[in-house]
């Protein structure tokens, strides 16, 4: 069994510790689920540190027969543009997990789930079979709807039935469009490489038309415009460990499936609708800041700006440009550690105040001045502060912009000023100016979410100081990919 087994497998094989481990031992199952992601999060760093991007391509490969009668095999491996999102996923379920050891109602259902889910978050960045990443992926989707139902707040029910609707109708299209795939390229086998290869003799006629389906089956899950109502929706119902996992982990599941897919496999298809798509990620950027400025929640606040974020992926992605894709991916990353602190820090203060309310809170800064802090390294990362990851990312994609769509680029760097309007904003409503003695007995952060928090922030800071190892390995897996297509090098 390779690196990338064991990291996938890691934390399923958590879930069925804890599904045999007493309930009446419930600080066993929360180590149980901490040791498990830190196994998958120390073996992510290390492919990191070890992937050959001057090499570049699918490396760590392993390969196991699963039907073969079908052409279907357990076929892994990692390129630039997945290793970043494997080790996304190992810092999001790790500091996910130590943060729900607050858990009290009924910690082993939850743990097991969660572990689950993410084992089907790392199947689908690690493999190359499209039938096993469609597999992997349904699991990474489907137990959102119990952890939002039985541990989530607010319209609970609402949001998870409407999650699980929107996400089921774009696997319904991702479906058709593996079979179609299966069919027209003859190739018998499900390889996501072998696809590649066969599109190169595909017909333009179904690039053209199966495209846009694979853009939008995966691309719902991304949060992308006009198919993102589930997403705050969600965000808002959902435990904090889980709204650190959907808006950090989840939505990349989407944009991941976009580029693997869509523009890897139907570089023709991508010629010919790449305007239309780029057309709903700026209207997302734009729309998504000016719908966080007008909310009153917390979550719903981080909820909005994650479609603004996404579209600016989206934008990036459809640019068709390799500084676009490059910035699209590292954003991607960036993101995925904003906002899962973002979140837990939400968490935090509501498990105590047991509101979201920006309006009834002020000048919290003074009982709990970590979790300020830590906030507004998190605000300015997201309204793209020089220093930070997200400064990196957003001028990657702007520059291809620019270099493809003019207008696109300047409408999304307006997008950024609504972003750095609405962050303020917040910050000075809510942690600043006169204290609200009500929140006397608010306390700052325990010690495992400051732990969570120390790690997130450290690699959103880490990431842009130096961004070079993310963008060196993200750029010489892109750079194939829009030769494809004809993009902009």
């Amino acid at each position: 069994m390779g690196t990338l087994s064991i990291i996938t497998l890691s934390p399923f094989i958590g879930a069925i510790l804890i599904m045999l481990t007493p309930r009446r031992w419930p600080w066993v199952i929360r180590w149980i689920a901490a040791i498990s992601s830190a196994v998958s999060l120390g073996l992510s760093i290390q492919v990191f540190f070890q992937y050959d991007w001057q090499t570049a391509g699918f490396q760590f490969r392993e390969a196991y027969d699963w039907i073969p009668e079908l052409g279907i095999s357990a076929k892994l491996g990692v390129d630039g543009i997945s290793v970043p999102m494997v080790l996304l996923t190992g810092l999001v379920i790790f500091t996910g997990s130590i943060v729900s050891w607050k858990i009290a109602d009924r910690p082993k259902e939850y743990f097991a789930l969660l572990l689950i889910l993410v084992a089907g978050v790392f199947g689908v960045f690690v493999t190359l079979d499209l039938f096993a990443m469609f597999f992997a992926y349904e699991i990474a989707v489907l137990p959102m709807y119990l952890l939002i139902v039985i541990w989530g707040s607010t319209r609970k029910d609402y949001a998870a039935m409407k999650l699980t609707m929107v996400l089921v109708a774009g696997s319904i299209l991702i479906w058709v469009v593996m079979l179609a795939l299966f069919v027209e390229t003859g190739s018998r086998t499900f390889d996501i490489e072998a696809f590649a290869e066969a599109s190169r003799t595909l017909p333009p006629t179904f690039q053209i038309v199966f495209f846009p389906l694979a853009f939008i089956g995966f691309g719902s899950l991304a949060g992308m415009w006009p198919f993102h109502t589930w997403s705050p929706d969600g965000h808002v119902a959902a435990p904090t460990a889980v709204s650190m996992l959907h808006a950090g982990v989840l939505m990349k599941l989407g944009a991941y499936g976009v580029i693997r897919i869509a523009l890897w496999v139907m570089p023709e298809g991508a010629q010919y609708w790449s305007w239309l798509f780029l057309i709903f990620g700026t209207i997302a950027a734009v729309y998504g800041a000016f719908a966080a400025m007008a909310q009153r929640d917390f979550k719903f606040v981080i909820g909005y700006s994650s479609v603004s974020h996404m579209g600016y992926v989206v934008v990036g992605i459809s640019t068709l440009s390799l500084m676009g894709l490059t910035g699209a991916v590292f954003q991607m990353f960036s993101h995925g550690i904003m906002t899962a602190l973002f979140f837990a820090l939400v968490g935090s203060v509501y498990d105590q105040a047991h509101t979201r309310e920006i309006g009834i809170f002020g000048g919290i800064a003074k009982t709990m001045p970590w979790f300020v802090g830590f906030f507004a390294i998190a605000g300015l990362a997201s309204l793209g502060l020089p220093g930070m990851s997200g400064f990196v990312a957003e001028l990657l994609i702007f520059l291809g912009a620019f270099q493809t769509y003019p207008i696109v680029g300047i409408l999304c760097v307006a997008a950024v000023a609504v972003t750095a309007t609405y962050i303020l904003r917040l910050m000075a409503r809510s942690f600043f100016g006169a204290f609200n003695p009500r929140w006397g007995r608010l306390h700052d952060m325990l010690p495992n979410e400051w732990v969570a928090a120390v790690i997130l922030v450290l690699t959103l800071i880490g990431a842009g100081v130096y961004p070079a190892p993310f963008t060196n390995m993200i750029q010489a897996s892109a750079a194939p990919i829009i030769e494809r297509v004809g993009g902009v090098r």
